[in-house]
């Protein structure tokens, strides 16, 4: 069973900086992409980064050039360095794993088949 648990959430003032994790526990056949998505009450998950299994990576345009994805296949982890925080990426960030790609943008929801739990991200001005 495959699963996916982030970490690394937490409270900060703008302009800070956070790391977050996402360690996937289990066996994904062959090699997959990973994003990170994000949602605040009342909206829809949006996506965040995505990187695929040859290190292709897509950033939305909100995030782009403050947010890095990266991963350690060896270790099994996806992680997402934020800088230049704002009090709008206030919002639950949650990683994502593909295991059947069936073509859909990285920032579709139906592109990924796991999820992790989420963890709360909190930017103050």
């Amino acid at each position: 069973q495959v699963r996916l648990v982030e970490s690394g959430g937490g409270s900060v003032q703008a302009g800070g900086s956070l790391r977050l994790s996402c360690v996937v526990f289990g066996y994904i056949y062959g090699k997959y992409s990973m994003g990170w998505f994000r949602q605040v009450p009342g909206k829809e998950r949006d996506g965040v980064a995505s990187i695929d299994s040859v290190g292709s990576i897509s950033y939305s345009d909100s995030v782009k050039g403050r947010f890095t994805i990266s991963r350690d296949n060896a270790k099994n982890t996806l992680y997402l360095e934020m800088n230049s925080l704002k009090p709008e990426d206030t919002a639950t960030y949650y990683c994502a794993a593909v295991a059947i790609d069936i073509g859909a943008p990285w920032n579709s929801e139906r592109r990924y088949n796991y999820w992790g739990q989420g963890t709360q991200v909190t930017v103050s001005s």
